[in-house]
């Protein structure tokens, strides 16, 4: 199991995601932005307020409740988008954050595996010169 995930995680294009990251912290910054400043515009209705169905004889009053029905709806509409966006955002920012410990932990490997090599080369040599000495 442990050899899929690494299949899928050689496959990853580390170098275009660690560049994007930015990007994509920066649009959902944007969305989030965007969204907080159209939302203050939301009609202060109450979405808990139930209006009941009045005869078809008042069309005016029918159209009325209608109108005010369908502006609770798209303030609840708007309060769920503002909370979906701000979840975005964060998650961006996470995922900006995890994309520079990942880089951060690549290099780190990178270093290990050249320390490694240096470190078995040399030990190499050290018995290449017990062995000549014997």
């Amino acid at each position: 199991m442990a050899t899929g995930w690494w299949s899928v995680l050689k496959t990853v294009p580390w170098s275009e995601v660690i560049h994007a990251a930015p990007q994509v912290a920066s649009g959902a910054r944007r969305l989030w932005d965007t969204v907080a400043r159209k939302s203050g515009a939301a009609p202060g209705m109450a979405p808990g307020m139930v209006m009941e169905e009045e005869p078809q004889e008042d069309f005016f009053g029918t159209l009325v409740m209608r109108v005010e029905k369908n502006e609770m709806t798209l303030a609840d509409l708007r309060g769920q988008m503002l909370q979906a966006s701000e979840i975005i955002a964060n998650l961006a920012d996470q995922n900006a954050q995890l994309i520079a410990k990942m880089d951060m932990a690549r290099t780190r490997m990178l270093w290990l595996g050249v320390a490694t090599g240096v470190s078995g080369i040399l030990a190499l040599v050290a018995l290449a010169l017990v062995v000549a000495r014997t």
